[in-house]
């Protein structure tokens, strides 16, 4: 059960490098102690059977920031011990994740780089007497188990002899007994109150194509076997693992316990994993979401996987600082996706470009506007600032002639209560342009307006009236005749409810079927033809967009201007 919080703290506070939780004070005082005769290691082990999402992210910045703080190393170890899931693609998308997330680990490896040295202290484990061969199926193995309160019943296996144990392992690694047939069982205690040291399955006969090792390998080890073991070989002196894990810590350790290591075993700590409001994080339900249709595919910018919110336009450094900011704990909690919007918002503030997009266009005619000699309106070039935020970020100069795109909201026939923008008889600033008042509109047979006109008073250039008049509104336009055509995905939640799936059991039943509207007939400030694949820009007035990495001058809502966190806090 994970319970809802929202934090207290400020987003736009920096995170202080020397914070300390338990896992730190846990590192601190085995160097104290002087534990290890290593210096501090750590890994990122994820299973290459999909895509990282941001409840990883929590683990990966752990991992890397435990190692630098203390000048240790963090390694990328791909648990890929189960060969019917895992594949090269996740291989390579994880990798380029990590790195794009800002880490470079100090190495890559992989725990089927260890199948033989596996293999060869299970024989060691039987030769002692520690592990059995058991022929019974994985139904029967699984009720004798037992379970809380209800005794196991030991396997009538289970006293084997060792000759015979290892001559039947051999024949399962040599492919002489078909799938499901047979296992390799540690012996341990099946009266334990742990079920995880109830005689667990170490190896599993799977006559299956692997993708690194090929078909070498019939027998293939759990990762409970291969995962203390492989952290064991690289040296690993702290192992980080989500709170699933808080059981098999027992079994991590009795396994070490029985080996000849080098060095000292590895200790494992267990912290609270990441999960969001709106968003789902499990693989299997990602999975259908994605195979029944309900997306576009992993990198949909509506999903919570890495290269989805990359393909948004989430900057890495405001997923790693709100990791931070979240901090570690040992209770599993549900955080308020307008959170992490936040940290988006105040990195996006600081370093996005400002360009001036028309997402639903109307046509405004400046009807007194100026004409050369040739009888064309004049094109003026107005310098606008590209980010307040940032000086040296400069100014870039935009056309401004006599028609305009405005957007549809920005003009009303008949204006509502403390309406402000454009209507009848009511003057504006344009944005670095001029103060115009509205004389009409041409509207459709239905009513709805299709060209406004206006006057504009030339004495106010940069919008600022001479006189001192103040105006209540400022709307912003791209120049009609220097506009280029966009499209643009705008992203709701995924999902309508808070904690998608609480009162059905089913995450899909709370989806959102209108959670994406795509606009195709935007209008968009000249400059964006530069706009490089994933830049991430503020339309101004509209929020953050980030430009496709494929389709260009198609750009997806990052997120909006509007504070959702902040004012959640104020309701509090």
């Amino acid at each position: 059960m994970t319970e809802l919080t929202q934090n207290s703290l400020n987003p736009s506070e920096a995170h202080d490098p020397k914070r300390s939780d338990f896992v730190r004070e846990q590192v601190a005082e085995d160097l104290d102690a002087g534990r290890f005769s290593r210096g501090v290691q750590t890994r990122f082990p994820p299973e290459p059977n999909g895509y990282l999402h941001i409840g990883h992210a929590k683990a990966i910045v752990l991992d890397f920031s435990i190692a630098q703080e203390n000048g240790g190393i963090c390694m990328l170890r791909f648990d890929d011990t189960n060969p019917t899931t895992e594949d090269q693609r996740y291989v390579d998308a994880i990798v380029e994740d990590v790195r794009w997330l800002g880490y470079n680990p100090d190495s890559i490896n992989y725990a089927s780089d260890y199948f033989q040295q596996l293999y060869e202290w299970a024989e060691l484990l039987i030769s002692k007497g520690l592990a059995y061969v058991d022929d019974q199926s994985a139904e029967q193995i699984a009720d004798q188990r037992g379970g809380f309160g209800r005794p196991g019943v030991e396997s009538p296996y289970r006293n084997r002899g060792p000759n015979e144990n290892l001559e039947l392992f051999r024949e399962m690694r040599d492919g002489m007994h078909s799938e499901g047939s047979r296992v390799l069982r540690a012996k341990i205690d099946m009266q334990n109150e742990n079920m995880q040291l109830r005689d667990p399955v170490m190896y599993r006969i799977r006559d299956v194509h692997h993708y690194r090792t090929e078909d070498t390998w019939k027998i293939y080890p759990s990762y409970d076997w291969a995962h203390g073991q492989g952290d064991a070989i690289e040296g690993v002196t702290h192992s980080l693992c989500s709170l699933e894990f808080s059981d098999n810590r027992a079994l991590y350790e009795w396994y070490l316990q029985q080996l000849p290591l080098e060095g000292e075993a590895p200790y494992q700590t267990e912290f609270a994993r990441l999960e969001l409001t709106y968003t789902v994080t499990s693989k299997r339900r990602l999975k259908q979401l994605v195979e029944d249709g309900h997306v576009t595919g992993w990198d949909d910018p509506r999903l919570p996987t890495l290269r989805a919110l990359r393909r948004r336009g989430y900057p890495a450094s405001a997923i790693r600082e709100f990791c931070m900011f979240i901090g570690v704990s040992r209770t599993n909690s549900r955080h308020d996706i307008e959170l992490l919007e936040s940290f988006v918002r105040t990195e996006l503030n600081q370093t996005a470009q400002r360009r001036m997009a028309v997402l639903r266009p109307l046509k405004l005619v400046i009807t007194n506007w100026p004409e050369d000699e040739n009888g064309q309106p004049v094109v003026e070039m107005r310098t606008l600032v590209n980010n307040p935020e940032n000086d040296a970020d400069g100014t870039r100069e935009v056309p401004f002639s006599r028609e305009l795109w405005i957007e549809q909201d920005d003009f009303r026939m008949e204006p509502p209560p403390k309406y402000f923008r454009l209507s009848p008889g009511t003057e504006v600033r344009l944005r670095g342009g001029y103060l115009v008042t509205c004389t009409g509109a041409i509207c459709d047979e239905a009513g709805n307006p299709v060209e406004v006109h206006c006057t504009y008073d030339p004495q106010t250039a940069g919008g600022s009236a001479p006189d001192g008049r103040k105006v209540k509104s400022t709307i912003h336009w791209v120049d009609a005749g220097h506009a280029i055509d966009g499209s643009v995905a705008l992203y709701d939640r995924l999902f309508k409810e808070k904690l998608p799936g609480e009162t059905t059991g089913n995450p899909i039943d709370d989806l959102h079927q209108d959670s994406v509207e795509v606009l195709r007939d935007c209008k968009l400030e000249q400059s964006l033809c530069d706009a490089t694949p994933n830049e991430v820009v503020q339309f101004e007035r509209l929020g953050y967009f980030a430009a496709d990495s494929e389709l260009e001058g198609h750009f997806h809502r990052t997120v909006g201007l509007r504070d959702e966190w902040a004012r959640l806090q104020k309701q509090k």
